[in-house]
């Protein structure tokens, strides 16, 4: 039975998801008996049915030979260097866990074959295709960042040991049949707060790593708070030198040169993510204030601080010297960023009034249009007057008053796109429950369940759909000192949001999600993410 996105967007979510647990075998159903071993020992376990995936494909049509990597397969490339740089990519996954060679070579034969098909208009920018049959996997995309996504869904077919970076024992083997897969919104991030505490240039590549295989396409950088510092500015260089030496709780803090941040940048987009710079303006600046004393209103340079209250520093907005501050800021930074969008934060600003936070926020937006990007903002902005195609991002949650939500539903309707961040269902530093020894709780706890379970399409009474953008899960780290800190709350949150931005909302149901998701728990663990075995989460056995 083929499903078509046309098909199942029009049943009830119920009855979508009982389709897609049909179609796919997430429950075993329809799912390939098991083979014996070819050297007669214990029997081999069937391939990975098509749709036990995370995130949940659009279509998917199980059927047919599966087809097995052996030590002769090839992997065969059209003549894009896209396409080659796709196959590379793969090839280093594959390698370690199989100890097979798999060449990288021209197109024609069988194998694993990567096509870029400039003429697959219903694929679009992102979509792919993956057919399986007894002689070859074929991926077919009109671009580059398909083709990856589909290798992305090639990795997660295979068993979980293809993660591991040693051998392993097969056999490595895919199911037969189609999967066609286009993503529901373009803007599918991750937040990492590299401010509160620092994070190393190898830390923020193995979350990129990590973001990759769920399909996200923005990292959001938020790269300065009252704590400190992180992106060197060579027109302000104390902003980094002395306004980037402290974190939380006192501890060394540090920030990225310019080629550290060009590498995050380069790296990311190797694995098709667009890294969205955030200098958080007005307020959340006492790293700035305390770096340089005429930022101040007084011209007085307060202590750092390592503190985790907000909202009491403030930029001091009638003063000329702020504006060839900010200026210069965004201009060093948006020529490091090949990226679209550029955040200028906008949220707690609570030491500025109304009436400076407008007009401060009314220059700021005009600076990072005179360079060339698009303005995000938290959605405060809306109290304000947000340029034309500039992006608000919505964090509020169950306590945010209606007056508030109303004014971001009016930006909404008067053509601002949102991207949809609710504290209380994708902040990933909430925690899971009243025993999690991490993270914070001013949102209230965030199970697993809690953080997959709602549609962005529906979330903000009186939000158009059209105007949602796409979705963020963000990470904030007041209480996370390291990469092990960072997954644990990640993960196994994550990969839901990641759904909630790839998959149609006919697929969205709970019930099929918690097995899907529960099948990644090997996975996480053959690739060393430190996650959290959520009791909701029936999880595989490893």
């Amino acid at each position: 039975m083929r499903l078509h996105r046309t098909q199942r967007t029009a049943l009830p979510r119920l009855l979508g998801s009982l389709l897609l647990v049909t179609a796919a075998g997430i429950s075993g159903v329809g799912a390939a008996a098991e083979r014996p071993a070819a050297d007669g020992g214990p029997a081999a376990a069937p391939p990975r049915p098509l749709g036990q995936i995370v995130p949940a494909p659009a279509e998917v049509e199980p059927g047919g030979s599966p087809y097995t990597i052996t030590a002769g397969t090839r992997i065969r490339v059209d003549g894009s260097g896209e396409a080659r740089k796709v196959g590379d990519y793969l090839a280093g996954v594959l390698r370690p866990s199989t100890g097979y060679p798999l060449p990288v070579t021209g197109d024609g034969g069988n194998g694993i074959r990567l096509r870029v098909d400039p003429g697959s208009d219903e694929l679009g920018a992102e979509g792919y295709r993956l057919m399986t049959d007894q002689g070859s996997v074929t991926i077919t995309a009109r671009g580059p960042a398909g083709l990856f996504h589909g290798v992305q869904t090639l990795r997660q077919l295979l068993p979980a040991a293809v993660e591991r970076r040693s051998p392993q024992k097969g056999p490595w083997t895919v199911a037969g049949g189609t999967v066609t897969d286009t993503p529901r919104y373009a803007y599918r991030s991750a937040m990492l707060d590299v401010s509160r505490h620092f994070f190393s240039v190898a830390e923020v590549k193995r979350y990129i790593d990590q973001l990759a295989l769920y399909k996200m396409n923005k990292l959001h950088l938020h790269l300065s708070d009252d704590q400190g510092w992180r992106i060197a500015i060579d027109s302000w260089p104390r902003l980094a030198t002395y306004g980037g030496q402290t974190e939380v709780g006192g501890g060394p803090g540090g920030h990225y040169t310019k080629s550290d941040y060009r590498e995050i940048v380069r790296y990311a987009a190797s694995r098709y993510l667009e890294v969205v710079p955030e200098i958080d303006l007005p307020g959340h600046t006492n790293a700035a204030l305390a770096s340089y004393a005429e930022l101040n209103c007084d011209g007085v340079a307060p202590p750092p601080y390592t503190g985790t209250e907000v909202g009491f520093s403030s930029l001091c907005v009638p003063k000329a010297v702020t504006y060839d501050f900010v200026d210069d800021v965004v201009r060093e930074i948006a020529a490091l960023t090949p990226g679209r969008y550029l955040h200028i934060g906008g949220d707690e600003a609570h030491s500025t009034s109304h009436e400076d936070y407008v007009a401060f926020m009314d220059k700021a937006q005009a600076i990072v249009g005179r360079y060339g990007k698009t303005v995000v903002g938290w959605h405060q902005l809306t109290g304000g007057t947000p340029v034309k195609g500039a992006v608000a991002q919505y964090w509020g949650y169950d306590q945010t008053g209606a007056a508030e939500r109303a004014q971001v539903a009016d930006a909404a309707v008067n053509g601002t796109k949102l991207v949809l961040s609710p504290a209380d269902r994708s902040y990933l530093d909430m925690k899971y429950d009243e025993d999690t020894e991490l993270g914070l709780a001013w949102a209230g706890y965030v199970p697993v369940r809690r953080s997959y379970d709602w549609d962005p399409a529906t979330y903000l009474a009186g939000v158009p759909a059209d105007a949602v953008l796409g979705v963020e899960a963000a990470l904030w780290s007041e209480t996370l000192t390291d990469g092990d800190e960072i997954e644990q709350m990640a993960f196994p949150r994550l990969p839901g949001i990641a759904e909630l931005g790839w998959s149609p909302e006919a697929t969205h149901d709970w019930d099929t999600y918690k097995v899907r998701l529960g099948a990644q728990g090997p996975r996480f663990s053959a690739l060393g993410i430190h996650y959290y075995r959520a009791p909701q989460v029936p999880w595989a056995a490893e």
